[in-house]
């Protein structure tokens, strides 16, 4: 799924965090986003999930108009196209492990026996093997996070948008987190945009960009 972004424009409390900005990425390309604390890299996810609408300007994803859609029909658009992974994790309460992974994929249609098999698979893959009837407030941090990687690309999204996903994990998760975010996406034809400060992301990443003073620039 490509991205094509004009003219975004977002304020907050009378400040502008984006004024004008522009951004292409291909289909199936992996992108790093990098910048200060405080220059709107999650303010820019969030607006190209649709969890938020700017001031002005557009965006497209896989050439439908995000922009032009109302709230029901990007929520919609999100939960069929994109995978998300935040920085707070955003994992169900009240579901285990398990089934906020096999969530994304019964809302998509998958049969409730299919879509546990493929969850526990991923869980497998995130070294989570263990932990499947655990609620979110009996894990630890890293294995919130590992659990919303695999919430995020379960149901094959087209575009992936992560929000520092290493963020909270020991280099041995994040390296299998990075391994997975990645490998998905190459062998699904996923986009990946992708905000970090890890240099092992950066380097892996097809594309660099740096967002400073609401421009993104080549990094």
């Amino acid at each position: 799924m490509d991205i094509r972004v004009r003219g975004l424009t977002k304020r907050h409390g009378g400040v502008a965090i984006f004024q004008g900005l522009d951004l292409d990425v291909a289909a199936g390309e992996f992108v790093a986003l990098v910048g200060r604390s405080g220059a709107g890299k999650s303010t820019l996810l969030h607006l190209l999930s649709g969890i938020d609408a700017p001031d002005a300007g557009s965006i497209s994803l896989g050439g439908t108009e995000l922009t032009a859609l109302d709230e029901a029909a990007r929520t919609a658009f999100r939960r069929r196209h994109l995978g998300l992974v935040f920085q707070s994790f955003n994992l169900v309460p009240s579901l285990d492990a398990l089934d906020n992974v096999r969530l994304p994929l019964e809302l998509t249609g998958l049969a409730p026996g299919r879509a546990r098999e493929a969850a526990d698979a991923l869980m497998g893959a995130l070294g989570l093997d263990g932990l499947s009837d655990r609620f979110p407030e009996q894990l630890s941090g890293g294995e919130q996070q590992r659990v919303g990687v695999a919430r995020a690309v379960a149901h094959r999204p087209g575009l992936v948008l992560a929000d520092e996903p290493t963020g909270s994990l020991d280099l041995d998760n994040a390296v299998a987190v990075i391994d997975l975010l990645s490998r998905a996406c190459r062998e699904r034809g996923s986009t990946l945009l992708m905000v970090t400060h890890s240099q092992d992301v950066m380097d892996r990443a097809d594309r660099l960009l740096r967002l400073a003073d609401g421009r993104l620039l080549p990094a």
